[in-house]
């Protein structure tokens, strides 16, 4: 038995939950999670499963029902800059696939780049930059099209969600670097010029996996601080999870509401 299935066989064992959706909840924005009938199994409990010990990432695998849909939800996720290959990393998407979910929702914390922006701000990613220094798909020779990373449809329903319920909602182009450090103004200022919106530490990995295994991905950033040297002030993750706990409710009450309309095919 491989590694993604004994991961499978453990989590079936644990709830008869077959997922629809997949949801990684980034930094400061797991609660959502607590809010699914369901059960909540801990990464450290997973065979095999990335643990994250990053502040504002819970580190719990939760399986259940949010607005009539079946989820399964990761509160947190781990990251490149905490040591763990980029195999580590995308694997619970490749068990998400397994137990079912065909749609992955990815959200995330960043940096505006965009002066435009301010923190609190959501912004649904249009297109992603890759500035990682490396692709999860490395060895496996799967040559996987991104024209089209990010699901058209998805991304006009949840235009039209936000609309109806008031909610402001940027587009962009996420740029994603390997961290820990936050990036350099210079540096900043480099992203700009490639058409880079707003910067962050996670997701593209993930999306490139969930594409490769043929899901349909939607991405939202939480704009949790402006890049450095466009406020002139220094940054910190404290920030980023203050921001999200000011924002929360309108995060949660989007989210919700995408479940609700997000029409799934087999």
């Amino acid at each position: 038995m491989g590694k993604i299935e004994e991961s499978v066989e453990f989590i079936r064992g644990k709830t008869d939950v077959k997922p629809e959706i997949g949801i990684i909840l980034g930094s400061g924005l797991g609660s959502l999670a607590d809010e699914m009938e369901g059960v909540s199994i801990p990464y450290k409990d997973i065979p095999h499963f990335p643990v994250s010990r990053v502040p504002g990432h819970k580190g719990n695998l939760v399986m259940g029902e949010l607005e009539g849909k079946k989820i399964v939800a990761m509160q947190g996720r781990s990251h490149f800059y905490e040591g763990h290959s980029l195999d580590e990393i995308t694997y619970p998407v490749r068990v998400m696939r397994e137990l079912g979910a065909t749609v992955l929702l990815v959200t995330n914390a960043g940096g505006g780049i965009d002066k435009d922006f301010r923190p609190g701000n959501l912004m649904l990613i249009i297109d992603h930059i890759n500035f990682m220094g490396a692709n999860p798909l490395r060895g496996r020779k799967e040559f996987v099209d991104l024209t089209f990373a990010y699901d058209k449809e998805l991304i006009e329903l949840t235009e039209r969600i936000a609309k109806d319920q008031g909610i402001e909602i940027k587009k962009g182009v996420y740029i994603a670097v390997p961290g820990p450090s936050y990036e350099t103004p210079s540096e900043i200022k480099a992203f700009e010029k490639l058409g880079a919106d707003a910067v962050g530490m996670s997701t593209i990995p993930e999306v490139i996996v969930a594409k490769s295994l043929g899901m349909r991905v939607l991405g939202i950033s939480c704009i949790t601080n402006m890049a450095a040297g466009i406020l002139k002030k220094p940054l910190s993750h404290e920030e980023v999870i203050e921001t999200t706990k000011k924002v929360e409710a309108k995060f949660k009450k989007l989210v919700r509401k995408i479940i609700t309309k997000i029409q799934l095919t087999s």
